[in-house]
């Protein structure tokens, strides 16, 4: 005979109770307490039947909350019961194990074997040499700044991604900015601007973004004074232009209202009690051109500090615009920020992180090929700014194109993010992506630097590594061909094979120009970011 589920609610509230009770007698307690727990459920169970919320409840009463504390548990469940090693994202159970391990010094060493599916599709591997190099003292440090830069800066090639003061907290950021400080490289301030907590002796990258915190003016416009002062700071020492960011492209930066104090709001310069949502474009200009010159402007303002700037790849036939009015206007950039779909940080809707943005290796591809067709590669940089961790991510982002790498999450495992994904919530519950004082307060800024100097000082270690394991002298001699990637099972091919890699110069002759970049080329104009038709 079938239960109805009227009879499975009595079941269970029957069973709920027996348990209660059985507890209370097995531990001694006396009989008021039996008789004000039953008191205590038949009030929820009222309760649960006269409320119009939730019509579980009223089907269901008491034991309908169950269903809401499993699910309140299930992320934390999921991750430490059920899911695999490999299955978890955005970053794996073995990534993470993997970052935690060299933030905290202990060896990452791993016995026994392969344990990856390498007959998987989308398997990669970097390709060794029997000549392998031994780096006892490379020093795989790049220069940023072209011949139109006065204070080039040399790089490490794995530097912190732009993390805001808002969305981390000033733990966090204190953290960051002391653990680039004892490693030399580079902590960029994201949006949210520059503030004391990223002047603690790190080299810092400063971010103009759509908003311009820190140097607005009280309508919202580029205040030139209040950023010379800024930009001019020894501490500061790229500046790089916010277009657009992987997570939400198109989309201006959000900041939950649960997460401004009176702290942000001043530097910010904006209301308490109110989501601040940048706009998703800049007010200083509104086509290729004007970018190029807001780009010679910010090299003035900031005494010829390197200029860049950051976008997620969307119409290819705009970014060949900003191309072309580099071409025509003959100010370049020194670097520029690549951004895949799959990165950020932090709140984004869900529309905008799972459904829009080219993915950072089909974009890497793309600028590196519109730059070289166009015969600039040599006067800019690439970084590549997206889900990398490891050395051998490293390696790879510089096989599709990239000079630099940068990472924000694995920056932020390293201070002990769980991958909770509570970042817009100000509930982090390590402190790193919260404004609340009982949470932050916990996180150990000198302990907590101290993991950000080993992570990056074990990968950047690792990844030279492997670059004397293929043989090379520079990271720089990564080439495409130094890397496979598995299509099938009885298939595999080098990058070179997989990606088109087109010919130097090859878009400034309208004979060479290849055939699957023409409809963009030809649409792309200096003067706008709109399509000519």
């Amino acid at each position: 005979m079938l239960v109805t589920e009227r009879r499975k609610w009595y079941i269970g509230f029957v069973i709920v109770l027996a348990v209660f009770i059985a507890l209370l007698l097995i531990l001694r307690a006396d009989w008021l307490w039996i008789f004000s727990l039953i008191a205590i459920l038949l009030t929820i169970g009222i309760y649960d039947r006269i409320q119009k919320k939730h019509t579980l409840l009223r089907n269901f009463p008491i034991i309908g909350h169950m269903r809401y504390i499993l699910e309140f548990f299930r992320p934390e469940i999921q991750q430490y019961f059920v899911a695999s090693d490999d299955s978890e994202r955005p970053f794996d159970r073995k990534t993470r194990t993997v970052v935690y391990e060299r933030s905290k010094g202990i060896p990452d060493t791993i016995s026994f074997g392969n344990d990856k599916d390498i007959m998987k599709a989308g398997y990669e591997w970097a390709l060794h040499s029997l000549s392998p190099k031994h780096h006892t003292d490379l020093d795989p440090r790049i220069i940023i700044g072209n011949s139109q830069c006065k204070q080039p800066y040399l790089a490490s090639r794995l530097n912190i991604s732009a993390l805001s003061f808002g969305a981390l907290s000033k733990n966090a950021i204190m953290a960051l900015n002391l653990g680039a400080k004892k490693g030399g490289f580079l902590h960029n301030t994201g949006e949210g601007g520059l503030t004391e907590y990223h002047l603690l002796g790190g080299d810092v990258g400063l971010q103009v973004a759509t908003a311009y915190f820190g140097f607005r003016t009280e309508d919202g416009n580029f205040d030139p004074e209040k950023f010379k002062k800024q930009a001019t700071l020894p501490n500061i020492k790229i500046i790089e232009i916010k277009l657009s960011q992987g997570a939400k492209p198109a989309h201006g930066g959000m900041l939950p209202k649960e997460k401004i104090t009176p702290e942000i709001a001043k530097i910010r310069g904006v209301p308490m009690g109110r989501d601040v949502i940048s706009p998703p474009t800049h007010k200083t200009f509104s086509n290729p051109i004007g970018l190029c010159h807001f780009i010679a402007q910010l090299r003035d303002l900031s005494g010829g500090k390197p200029v860049g700037f950051k976008l997620c790849i969307g119409k290819k036939t705009e970014f060949f615009a900003i191309c072309k009015a580099i071409l025509k206007t003959g100010i370049y950039p020194d670097f520029i920020v690549v951004d895949g779909m799959e990165g950020g940080t932090g709140a984004a809707p869900s529309e905008f992180v799972n459904s829009i943005g080219m993915p950072l290796r089909e974009a890497l591809v793309f600028v590196h090929n519109a730059l070289v067709g166009c015969g600039l590669r040599k006067h800019i940089k690439i970084i590549a700014s997206g889900k990398n961790a490891t050395g051998f991510d490293m390696v790879r982002m510089i096989a599709l194109g990239a000079d630099i790498i940068n990472s924000g999450r694995a920056m932020m495992l390293a201070l002990g993010c769980l991958q909770s994904k509570q970042c817009g919530k100000n509930t982090c519950p390590v402190g790193v992506a919260t404004q609340n004082p009982k949470l932050f307060n916990q996180l150990d800024i000198d302990d907590k630097s101290i993991r950000v100097y080993n992570y990056h000082k074990s990968t950047v270690k690792n990844f030279i590594e492997l670059v004397g394991a293929m043989g090379l002298e520079n990271p720089s001699d990564i080439l495409p061909s130094s890397v496979m990637r598995r299509i099938n099972e009885h298939e595999v091919r080098y990058f070179d094979e997989i990606y088109q890699f087109i010919e130097p110069n090859s878009l400034l002759n309208e004979e060479t120009v290849p055939q699957n970049y023409k409809k963009y080329w030809e649409a792309a104009s200096a003067e706008t970011f709109s399509f000519i038709h």
